[in-house]
């Protein structure tokens, strides 16, 4: 179950301060704003990510979200920027939203066009520099509490 895998999450995140480290959650007001410039509706738990702890590390994992209103100029781990940054450069479709780095050759995006039980999007990998018929959208985690609860679980 999701919501679960999530709560779980963010207890783990909550109890381990010392190899926790994120921006701080965001206002509704930045959230909204975010969703305008992506075009995308962001659903329950990860917008709870965002209103809990904006964006950041969980030691080595880094998830990203939002960290300020200047999504044009930023760095990661903001998901906003990132994602209009691969929109512009690799023609990220624009249902996906960037919120992990494996760190090899994929990055995992909540995919918009695909939804749980819950509406959830499902995490799926992209790989930049394949072209965009040869891409297959694997589904990594059934949603962002899933994939969240697996990198925490990586840590502790």
């Amino acid at each position: 179950m999701s919501v679960e895998n999530y709560q779980k999450a963010k207890d783990i995140i909550m109890n381990e301060e010392e190899i926790s480290d994120f921006v701080g959650g965001q206002a509704d007001e930045l959230i909204s704003l975010a969703q305008e410039k992506l075009g995308l509706t962001f659903t329950g738990l990860y917008y709870d990510y965002l209103k809990t702890f904006g964006a950041g590390n969980f030691g080595a994992q880094e998830i990203y979200g939002i960290i300020h209103a200047d999504f044009e100029n930023s760095s990661v781990p903001d998901a906003i920027w990132y994602t209009l940054t691969e929109r512009r450069e690799i023609n990220l479709p624009n249902n996906l939203l960037v919120i992990y780095d494996t760190g090899s050759d994929e990055i995992y995006c909540l995919d918009y066009s695909q939804r749980n039980d819950n509406g959830e999007p499902k995490i799926v990998s992209f790989a930049p520099g394949v072209e965009l018929e040869s891409q297959t959208y694997e589904v990594i985690a059934n949603d962002f509490g899933d994939l969240l609860l697996e990198l925490v679980n990586q840590e502790v």
